[in-house]
């Protein structure tokens, strides 16, 4: 999953490419018609948010924190096809195209240009919408949070375009960074939002239903994260990729218990966000796609948690503003 920066940076997400590979075709297992899963679901009645109080236990500096774990557990894929072929997919800003990345080659494939039937976004942001983050879910359908706040969902098959029900500001969340994390081992899973905008400062940890797509929130993180993109596994955990103060030129990746909103281990790096990230998890490794320099284009880095070795694996022309990958790939 993949965010873009409205409060300090301009909306925007990272993508990749590598510079001499161009548009390659991979293998995907991906890919849902547009008339088998863009169908908007009906609304319900909002949930009342699970709201959690921090303590002086959860005060705990994230210097503390354990690094994180490199050990691979076992998932539930039964329902999953061709899991080694699954990719990351990628949004830009400005463009709108929707791409995959494909890990073990480091190529990408253009599927198409979005058409979403956007709003104008709120003031101070100007023009048209432009997306804000993203995820893909386990069958490979998109969900992309644009700038007037509003989720699409997208077919990674065909790039088709489908306002959803989802009631904007629920519980205070505006902009937030997005991905989905299996429940236990699956296949049933959930989609992790990352709010920036709290009251107090404090970004915090919600989920939104996919059916009724009403949001409910686990509250505050702990220790505090600021500009989280979220990523989850195939084993049930989830991964947040954040700062911990604005404009810091280091960056964290940490596990986040998804009950609590706690933070339960974490590894920095010296990776800029820059001005527009994204975020996603393949086959044991983390790729981030990262606005650097002001310019234009994204640079893509592997950070590999077994021996905590970040890698530029490449780079692309356009920022990207989503990430998202399907639960069904390799952990």
């Amino acid at each position: 999953m993949l965010r873009a920066p409205m409060r300090s940076r301009q909306a925007a997400v990272v993508l990749i490419a590598l510079g001499t590979a161009g548009f390659i075709a991979c293998g995907s297992r991906t890919g849902l018609l547009y008339d088998q899963a863009l169908e908007p679901a009906a609304d319900d009645a909002g949930k009342k948010p699970d709201v959690r109080e921090p303590n002086e236990a959860d005060a705990e500096d994230e210097d503390a924190l354990p690094p994180l774990d490199a050990m691979r557990r076992d998932a539930n894929r039964m329902d999953c096809l061709d899991a080694g072929d699954t990719q990351i997919y990628l949004i830009t800003e400005t463009t709108n195209e929707l791409l995959a990345f494909y890990p073990p080659q480091g190529t990408f494939k253009r599927i198409g240009v979005i058409a979403c039937p956007t709003e104008p976004p709120p003031p101070p942001a100007m023009g048209n919408a432009t997306p804000f983050s993203m995820a893909v879910d386990r069958k490979g359908l998109a969900y992309i949070l644009f700038n007037d706040l509003h989720i699409y969902r997208v077919s990674t098959a065909t790039a088709a375009c489908v306002a959803t029900p989802f009631r904007v500001n629920q519980l205070g969340f505006s902009t937030f960074g997005m991905g989905f994390s299996t429940n236990m081992a699956g296949p049933s899973e959930t989609l992790f939002v990352a709010a920036d905008n709290a009251s107090g400062g404090n970004s915090r940890l919600g989920s939104i239903d996919t059916t009724s797509f009403n949001l409910s929130s686990v509250g505050p993180f702990i220790p505090t994260v600021n500009r989280a993109e979220l990523t989850g596994t195939g084993d049930g955990r989830l991964f947040a990729y954040y700062t911990k103060t604005a404009g810091q030129t280091v960056s964290f990746v940490g596990e986040i218990e998804k009950n609590t909103a706690q933070v339960i281990a974490a590894d920095q790096l010296d990776v800029d966000q820059g001005n527009g990230y994204a975020f996603a998890f393949w086959g044991g490794d983390f790729y981030l796609f990262t606005g650097q320099g002001g310019a234009a284009g994204s640079v893509v880095t592997r950070f590999r948690p077994a021996d905590k070795s970040t890698t530029v694996v490449g780079s692309y022309p356009a920022l990207i503003v989503g990430a998202g990958v399907s639960t069904c790939a390799p952990q």
